[in-house]
């Protein structure tokens, strides 16, 4: 079991990398879950199969779902936003998603499972946090982005292993 725990924490950092975090693009909205924006990654293998499904702008949910061999194996849910005050304010909300976008691509290791950013990311006066308890099998926690030491968003996560009978 851990040499596959290995593989899927690799995989799901090669994955968030090629998604939402470095800009991949969006599966046709004919091809995803009605009223859902998705994103789509496969190995080389074939083996492994990542999908990332959301909705909202000022506030989200999403739900992060990986496959090994075509069966269902790890999945993250995660949601929340933008602070109510920033909900007219969309330039801001774009600047904020930019600098998410940063930090979730700033540190993805290897050997280390990051079920969303690392601890602790800043650019300027921008401040990115991400507080877990668990491990790749089973988390929760949630993350946080500050503008000028003022949170501006937040999102509540938790996740792991798909375990099946027999």
């Amino acid at each position: 079991m851990e040499e596959i725990l290995k593989e899927l924490n690799i995989f799901l950092n090669e994955a968030s990398l090629a998604t939402y975090a470095g800009g991949g693009a969006k599966l046709d909205p004919e091809k995803a879950e009605a009223g859902m924006q998705e994103l789509e990654y496969k190995d080389k293998t074939g083996r492994w199969h990542y999908k990332d499904s959301y909705a909202g702008f000022f506030q989200s949910w999403d739900r992060e779902v990986i496959w090994f061999d075509g069966k269902p194996f790890w999945c993250q849910i995660y949601g929340g936003g933008m602070k109510k005050k920033f909900h007219k304010d969309a330039e801001f909300v774009h600047k904020t998603f930019s600098f998410l976008k940063k930090a979730l691509s700033s540190t993805k290791e290897e050997n280390i499972f990051q079920p969303r950013g690392p601890r602790f990311f800043s650019d300027g006066d921008w401040k990115y946090e991400c507080k877990f308890k668990g491990d790749i099998t089973g988390f929760k926690g949630n993350e946080k982005i500050k503008f000028k030491d003022k949170a501006v968003f937040t999102h509540e996560f938790v996740g792991g292993l798909f375990l099946y009978k027999g």
